[in-house]
């Protein structure tokens, strides 16, 4: 679905309902607006269910000042229209109250986004505003002087964030990754101490680019292939549900035969992918007309060393990823489950994933089917895509709880005869 040819109701409506949805605000909290061509502005209106809005409730605002719509637009205007003003490259705007943005809003600081290669390429300059009264002329220019210093992303005092790009699906990546990295910071403080990339390491992540693949003309000519990516994309779009994936983050792939696999394009939203938008590689080709993940290399790598492997998944969810940008170990012998899908999780170094896809497909084996890698995430294996996606859940829920323990004590992790036993009981047969 691209965003751009449906109507700018339709298009804030669609926005507002995923980020209700995924408790990024509440009933009366937030606001959206786009700026079209003709220089209108439509945006959501002032007292309105959030959960309920519908493109009948949207309000269009024109440039002398008059509107059209069975509402009084949003109180929140003023620093829409300042935002519009100060920065003409900007053309969507969101306004929310995600509880982990809050947080930082109310301890008055930016959310760190150097812990991840994607959340600083993606968020860019981030800036804080100063308290206003909410819908004040003040409070818009106080938002609007951060904007016109070069920020797309602008926390508020004691009040939630502000996001501008020049779409509306833009917009919300970015809100969606900024509310990542603040999730990340919360979770890794709990853990331990956090690392951070540096300038050499980031410059290194955006310098790499991935080596182009010859494409070849693909026409499915078989239900099994109709079939894998059928399946494969109600599991992409449980992720994203799950929160296990994000827009723009979230690589899953399946092996179809012993030379070829189905992958996650680059730059598609993980929330509207459909069947034909992955993309099938065929040896060192790929179907043409499409752009598979950066991470394609690596899946590659792990399906050619490894037969056992059918299905694979790259991610960044909130919990899980706290361990790799700290020092902490994640520990899987919390439950048996977790050790049963999860054995012994290794952390690999930063950068293996872009330069040395091979080295890490050596550690993708059958008594280590999940890695972690610094300040990267978390690389999942199975022998097939609903058991790829269980492991991955079961990390990141073991992760969570391992992260909320911290405020109440010691854990005490099974011990190494119940480990014996567990082992006897479940892989003897490996």
């Amino acid at each position: 679905m691209k965003m751009e040819w449906i109507h700018p109701s339709e298009q804030l409506v669609t926005i507002m309902n995923r980020i209700y949805r995924y408790g990024m605000t509440t009933t009366s909290g937030g606001n959206l607006s786009i700026l079209d061509d003709d220089g209108d502005i439509w945006i959501t209106p002032a007292g309105i269910d959030k959960g309920s809005l519908t493109p009948r409730d949207i309000v269009r605002v024109k440039a002398d000042g008059t509107h059209d719509g069975i509402h009084q637009p949003s109180s929140e205007l003023p620093f829409h229209e300042l935002i519009y003003k100060a920065r003409p490259d900007i053309r969507s705007i969101i306004h929310a109250h995600t509880p982990s943005l809050v947080t930082f809003s109310i301890l008055r600081k930016v959310p760190n986004h150097r812990f991840l290669p994607d959340l600083s390429e993606i968020c860019g300059k981030v800036g804080i505003a100063k308290y206003a009264l909410p819908g004040s002329q003040q409070l818009g220019k106080n938002i609007a002087e951060v904007f016109s210093q070069g920020s797309n992303a602008v926390i508020l005092e004691n009040h939630g964030v502000v996001i501008g790009s020049n779409t509306i699906i833009e917009t919300f990546k970015i809100l969606e990754l900024l509310d990542l990295s603040a999730k990340l910071e919360i979770n890794a403080n709990r853990l331990g101490r956090t690392v951070m990339l540096s300038d050499l390491q980031l410059e290194f992540y955006q310098a790499f680019s991935v080596e182009e693949l010859l494409e070849y003309q693909h026409s499915i000519k078989n239900s099994e292939e109709l079939y894998a990516r059928e399946e494969l994309i109600k599991l992409i779009h449980r992720s994203y549900d799950q929160r296990l994936f994000s827009s723009t983050q979230g690589t899953f792939s399946e092996r179809l035969d012993s030379s070829s696999f189905l992958i996650t394009p680059h730059a598609v939203d993980r929330k509207t992918m459909r069947s034909e938008d992955l993309v099938r590689i065929e040896g060192d080709r790929r179907e043409s007309g499409k752009f598979p993940s950066r991470a394609v290399k690596l899946h590659k790598a792990i399906y050619d060393q490894h037969p056992h492997v059918n299905s694979i998944i790259i991610a960044h969810p909130p919990n899980i990823t706290a361990f790799a940008i700290t020092n902490t170990e994640f520990e899987s012998r919390t439950i048996p489950e977790s050790y049963i899908l999860l054995r012994n999780v290794k952390k690999l170094p930063f950068g293996v994933t872009q330069d040395r896809p091979e080295t890490v497909a050596q550690h993708c084996t059958i008594e280590q089917p999940v890695v972690l890698v610094k300040n990267d995430g978390v690389v999942v294996t199975a022998q097939s895509a609903l058991q790829a996606f269980d492991r991955l859940e079961v990390i990141e829920y073991n992760a969570e709880a391992i992260i909320a323990s911290k405020d109440m004590g010691n854990i005490i992790s099974i011990n190494n005869e119940q480990i014996k036993e567990i082992e006897l009981a479940f892989f003897h047969n490996q």
